[in-house]
């Protein structure tokens, strides 16, 4: 089973994302299961939402103590929540952001993990350029996909179809599209600069 936990804050599309990546599961045949973790849900409050996906029925209900992954929606929030408690050691991490985890003041945290599992990608920027709106849930998603493999980008397409309108949905595609892309030349980059130094 992998476990994802998405921190943002409300109204940034926390829970939505959560759902489309259990769709996105769900087109893949997989068993996936998302829900949100209910505290005071105004607009810019901290927000949590998780999603498992596995390849048989999922009967934990509690909420994700321990995740295999976390995207982190608001980087404001690494100077206000844990976002990081439990997170297993090499687990993915992916923040919307344009800064490096070393200009985040994540340089010693994140020094022994694996290059390619700490991503950023600037979701809010890409949502605003496709979108007009600052949503950077679909954006992440995107990366997400190109960060772990654990889905493919179609299926977070195909989502991302099932969940908006026409228009929507088409400049929705374009934003996940991108940040796919952005993420996995970021992988790539990583990866090299690893195989550099090895």
């Amino acid at each position: 089973m992998f476990q994802v936990r998405i921190h943002g804050r409300g109204g940034q599309g926390v829970v939505t994302a959560a759902e489309m990546l259990s769709i996105a599961a769900f087109e893949e045949g997989r068993h996936a299961q998302a829900f949100p973790s209910f505290g005071s849900e105004r607009t810019g409050a901290p927000v949590v939402a998780f999603c498992r996906i596995a390849d048989e029925e999922i009967r934990l209900r509690e909420p994700i103590m321990e995740p295999d992954a976390l995207i982190i929606q608001d980087p404001t929030l690494l100077l206000q929540v844990d976002v990081f408690s439990g997170l297993k050691k090499g687990g993915y991490i992916l923040i919307n952001t344009s800064r490096t985890f070393a200009e985040l003041g994540l340089g010693d945290y994140v020094r022994d993990w694996p290059a390619d599992r700490l991503c950023t990608v600037p979701a809010t920027d890409l949502s605003r350029k496709h979108v007009g709106r600052p949503m950077p849930n679909v954006p992440l998603l995107a990366g997400f996909a190109a960060a772990s493999g654990i889905i493919r980008l179609e299926s977070v397409i195909k989502a991302i179809n099932a969940k908006f309108s026409d228009r929507v949905a088409s400049n929705n595609s374009a934003a996940a599209t991108e940040a796919y892309q952005f993420v996995a030349d970021e992988i790539k980059a990583a990866r090299h600069e690893e195989a550099a130094h090895a």
